[in-house]
């Protein structure tokens, strides 16, 4: 029989991860045609999160619950979660009950020889507006640097191979994108609609600092087309820049000499430039400290403990 693995990042989510669990067990059981393992990983929630789920392990044997020494964020969890998979097939999805583990098989059920990859495409998001507007500029971003086909939508349920993970867990770097990382290894990738349900208790543990990060992360993760970028504005800046000054000089010659060569305009040429060369040296600083990370081995999440069939301490 073939095995589902279902990886859940848990933060703040003490009050409603045992319902995740419960509809997990109940609609895979119900169909019969696979046998499951659930994967919980506690992101240094500050609330039990993790009493709960060594409680849950206790009672069910296909859970294990994996404690991270510190807040690595949800894309390293998830990347410490597919560490311990066993199954044929990856199922991941949050720990709040709004994506539908009652709706799991539309997805998986849609993998085969044409796709590897399935993402859940929501009817109607029940984000607040300010995550809908991140998750728009977040899909806009993977348009441009990651290839993201235009009409693919990118949600945090997912179903995919086993293979995919294997090739996800090649990366060992900080700073893990896991729709990077995802659509790296394969381009069979479709969506499939599902509904989105309302929060089941409590509200999103994304800040607006933290979905700057994200949007940071993805923005460098896997390409050099911000520097490519950068170099564009830069070629763009000084040709303006030397038109500008063409403009001056035949203005002062020719056109106006009485013009007096003004000094707010040429503090605004300067604000403009220096803010461009912040921003761009500020670019260049973020890759160079990523690499600088990634030499010295900085780790993309350390495990204090697990709970359950895979009781061992870890490090990522």
């Amino acid at each position: 029989m073939k095995k589902i693995s279902f990886v859940i990042p848990c933060y703040r989510s003490e009050k409603t991860i045992e319902t995740v669990v419960n509809e997990i067990h109940e609609t895979v059981t119900a169909d019969g045609r696979y046998d499951y393992e659930v994967i919980l990983v506690n992101d240094s929630s500050p609330d039990g999160v993790f009493e709960k789920i060594t409680q849950l392990a206790e009672k069910n044997p296909r859970i294990t619950g994996i404690d991270l020494s510190k807040n690595f964020g949800q894309h390293s969890a998830i990347m410490a979660g597919f560490s311990r998979v066993t199954g044929d097939i990856v199922v991941g999805l949050d720990d709040d009950g709004q994506t539908p583990a009652d709706e799991m098989f539309r997805l998986i059920d849609t993998l085969g020889d044409k796709y590897d990859l399935v993402f859940a495409k929501y009817k109607n998001k029940m984000h607040s507006g300010f995550r809908n507007f991140g998750s728009k500029i977040n899909d806009k971003m993977a348009q441009i640097l990651i290839g993201k086909p235009k009409k693919l939508k990118i949600m945090s349920y997912f179903a995919c191979k086993r293979y995919v993970v294997d090739e996800v867990l090649r990366y060992t770097n900080p700073y893990a994108y896991i729709s990077g990382l995802l659509l790296r290894a394969t381009n069979k990738v479709t969506n499939v609609e599902v509904n989105h349900r309302e929060r089941l208790d409590g509200a999103s543990g994304y800040t607006f600092k933290k979905l700057m990060l994200l949007w940071l992360n993805g923005f460098t993760a896997f390409s050099v087309k911000p520097l490519r970028i950068a170099t564009v504005i830069g070629f763009i800046t000084a040709v303006v820049g030397f038109l500008y000054g063409v403009f001056i000089i035949i203005n002062k010659l020719f056109i106006n000499p009485g013009a007096p060569l003004g000094y707010s305009s040429t503090m605004a040429v300067m604000l403009f430039l220096g803010g461009m060369l912040m921003l761009i040296l500020g670019m260049v600083g973020e890759y160079v400290g990523r690499i600088y990370l990634s030499i010295n081995r900085s780790p993309q999440y350390v495990i204090r403990n697990t709970v359950g069939k895979g009781e061992e301490k870890d490090e990522g």
